[in-house]
């Protein structure tokens, strides 16, 4: 007996707190809490989760049992696994982006795993996507096992630091602008026009959802109450104009050394970025500033006079992208140098298999399929990986990942695939 006959799949839009299907909404919101161990939603976060979630023009999709259920057991409108997905844009380097399938809240019951649920749901959805003409998938992982096997590969890394703004922490040189407190509540609109400006120059940055802004307004705190701990500062460029914000808030006088945390940072500007945290290391009684989404190549290590001052307490993966049409993702970024590669990509799924030729001039890929010898030989993960140029084609050959057929061409490829400015994305989902 096969799974369509155990269970049932429903995919349905996100509904708001006014919309039709409500209900079947909060119970699939429900089950994802309940799959991450989380506590059960009040009913303020529900309501502005649907809120959120049907403005971002999530889709969910739910299994659900067949047939009678046992005593005590949840019933038949909580599904026993769940698969959220949106669409948003992907930046692939400066100037250029692709549309992107965002999967999100993917849990199955403890009960009902091993029965192939996750394939199902993963793999309907993918090759509904690449129908669709949609290029590129994304998401980012609560464990490092899973994704490989569906032909994702880690695209960006994080870390969290430990930053000690006491006596030690002084810059090179001061940044140009100013920085000011800001008013969470007056935010909202500043914060996305802050942040696409981020989005639109930031090879890995994807368009965020409505919670962010909301949460660095101070609208979404725990629980869905009011985030009155929250701060903020805005940087100004020598014109005046915002380009760039943080929110913080503090651990409070229990917590040894005294430290502010921060919640989001966003810098349209290297200037913007360092006056930032000439700020919070301006910031009196703190001795320590702690961030959990840093990026793993970090300009304010560079930029103290005592680097040390940075100290990484864990770094880790952050976005994993998965290729679904090839020829439409190469050729959608643009490359640090000419030249010409014949890559061929193993997928057991069958959706990005086949061997093509990169002929880059000037910058720009044209990318047509071939029968030539390949010069790298590599899965689809291990092209996701390299995709943005954040990992590189000859880490990737050294660990075994991709496999050189002509001397020299994980080194041609480093060259090529090379971003021209930082790889980092701030956008959990």
């Amino acid at each position: 007996m096969g799974t369509e006959d155990v269970y049932e799949s429903r995919t349905f839009a996100a509904a708001g707190l006014a919309d039709p299907g409500r209900e079947e909404s909060a119970a699939w919101l429900h089950a994802v809490v309940d799959g991450f161990y989380e506590k059960p939603l009040t009913d303020a976060a529900l309501e502005k989760a649907l809120e959120n979630n049907a403005v971002d023009g999530r889709v969910y999709t739910g299994i659900y049992p067949r047939g009678p259920l046992p005593p005590g057991a949840p019933g038949p409108d909580v599904p026993v696994a769940t698969f959220g997905t949106l669409r948003k844009q992907l930046n692939v380097g400066p100037g250029r982006s692709v549309e992107a399938q965002l999967i999100t809240a993917v849990t199955v019951r403890a009960s009902h795993r091993r029965r192939g649920l996750l394939r199902r749901m993963m793999l309907e959805n993918l090759r509904r996507c690449r129908e669709d003409g949609v290029a590129v998938a994304a998401l980012t992982a609560s464990e490092g096992t899973i994704y490989r096997r569906f032909g994702f590969g880690v695209a960006t890394g994080e870390r969290e630091v430990t930053v000690d703004v006491g006596e030690r922490f002084r810059l090179l040189q001061r940044p140009e602008g100013s920085v000011e407190a800001a008013v969470p509540a007056l935010l909202a609109p500043i914060s996305r026009e802050v942040f696409a400006r981020v989005q639109a120059t930031t090879a890995g940055s994807i368009d965020r959802q409505e919670r962010y802004y909301r949460a660095a307004a101070g609208q979404l705190g725990e629980d869905g109450a009011e985030d009155t701990a929250l701060r903020a500062a805005l940087h100004y460029d020598a014109e005046g104009a915002p380009d760039g914000y943080v929110t913080y808030s503090f651990k409070g006088w229990g917590h040894e050394p005294e430290t502010m945390e921060v919640r989001d940072l966003v810098a349209a500007s290297p200037d913007a970025y360092l006056g930032l945290w000439e700020f919070l290391g301006s910031l009196d009684l703190v001795k320590e500033v702690r961030w959990d989404n840093a990026p793993t190549d970090d300009p304010l290590v560079w930029a103290l006079e005592d680097p040390r001052c940075v100290r990484t307490r864990a770094e880790w993966d952050m976005l994993w992208l998965r290729i679904l049409d090839v020829e439409a993702a190469l050729r959608a970024r643009r490359y640090g140098a000419d030249g010409s590669l014949v890559l061929e990509v193993r997928d057991p799924l069958e959706l990005a298999a086949g061997r093509w030729r990169m002929d880059v001039s000037g910058g720009d890929a044209v990318v047509t399929p071939t029968e030539d010898q390949a010069d790298l030989v590599l899965d689809a993960s291990a092209l996701a990986s390299l995709y943005l140029g954040g990992v590189s084609p000859v880490l990737l050959a050294r660990a075994g990942r991709v496999r050189e057929s002509a001397a020299g061409a994980a080194e041609r490829a480093l060259r090529m695939f090379a971003p021209t400015g930082p790889v980092h994305c701030l956008t959990h989902f």
